[in-house]
């Protein structure tokens, strides 16, 4: 395996475990701080700001005209549908329920780049999004559970699936684009989008936070998700992408339910046995598969 894609794989990795995270992180604020559609304006504009300021230290780049609308609609699907429709799930459902529906974002990747980027969907590949997906249903079946602040269960699972279908349809969307611009100009660009698109929609809860009453606690949580779900995240997603496939990048929200798991352990929240134990197996094992790249047979 060469330098580059394990550090992509690296990369892939690191984003997967802050988006672990931030499933509990993220909900313990909500709504009693910042509504879901609020946190959104935040996150865009927070990480947005970081992006456009990163870009000053790179070499300027333009974006050919030829990509504006591929460019337009992967800010759309990543920058708000994605994230609109997580953090007001989330908000109404469960950390549990997120992490485990947004499980369905490499089936759709797959099919996804098979019809747009041509990409092959080999039997080892295909193994390894069925066993992954295995693994993660073991995990949801065995763990799931109905929080007290969980008001609207369906309608929040409803947009987990939207925003499971949003994601992959922006990974294979900015594929293409990773190969001819540098990250930071791509996401300065599609967080400037993200901002404008979104607005309508999060002014209203955005500016009904009471920022000057905040605790630490909630300053702290939020700051990881302008900073670490953000822009950590979508800069590490697109490194990955310059080096894997895009099927690959999508098969490691797999290991998002685990992370769930592990951070509910640490805090004295849950406990590991041999249930969890050979779901975790057999997610590890089918993001390997999936990212694991076919030797050719000479003829």
């Amino acid at each position: 395996m060469d330098k580059n894609k394990v550090f992509a794989i690296i990369a892939a990795l690191a984003a997967t475990t802050i988006y672990g995270l931030n499933h509990t992180i993220a909900k313990v604020v909500m709504p009693n701080y910042i509504e879901g559609f609020g946190f959104i304006q935040l996150r865009l504009m927070g990480a947005g700001l970081i992006f456009f300021i990163i870009s000053f230290f790179i070499p300027n780049e333009k974006i050919d005209s030829s990509d504006y609308l591929r460019l337009f609609f992967a800010a759309l699907l990543g920058m708000c549908i994605n994230m609109l429709m997580f953090f007001k799930g989330l908000q109404l459902s469960t950390p549990i329920n997120s992490s485990v529906i947004i499980t369905l974002t490499p089936i759709m990747v797959l099919l996804l780049s098979y019809v747009f980027l041509k990409e092959k969907i080999g039997f080892i590949k295909l193994s390894g999004i069925l066993m992954g997906f295995t693994g993660a249903l073991v995990l949801i079946i065995y763990g799931k559970k109905i929080a007290a602040n969980a008001p609207n269960i369906m309608l929040g699972n409803i947009m987990f699936l939207i925003n499971a279908s949003a994601f992959a349809g922006y990974l294979v969307l900015s594929k293409p684009l990773t190969e001819k611009y540098h990250t930071i100009t791509l996401m300065k660009w599609m967080f400037m989008i993200g901002i404008i698109l979104s607005f309508p929609v999060t002014y209203i809860e955005f500016k009904e936070v009471e920022w000057t009453a905040l605790p630490f606690f909630a300053i702290w949580r939020m700051g990881f998700v302008v900073i670490g779900t953000t822009f950590l995240t979508y800069m590490l997603n697109m490194y990955a992408l310059k080096s894997l496939p895009a099927s690959t990048i999508g098969a490691f929200i797999y290991i998002q339910p685990l992370i769930a798991i592990f951070y509910a352990i640490i805090t004295g929240n849950d406990s590991l046995d041999l249930v969890k134990f050979i779901a975790i197996i057999l997610v590890f094992s089918g993001v390997y598969l999936a990212s694991k790249k076919l030797k050719k047979i000479p003829n």
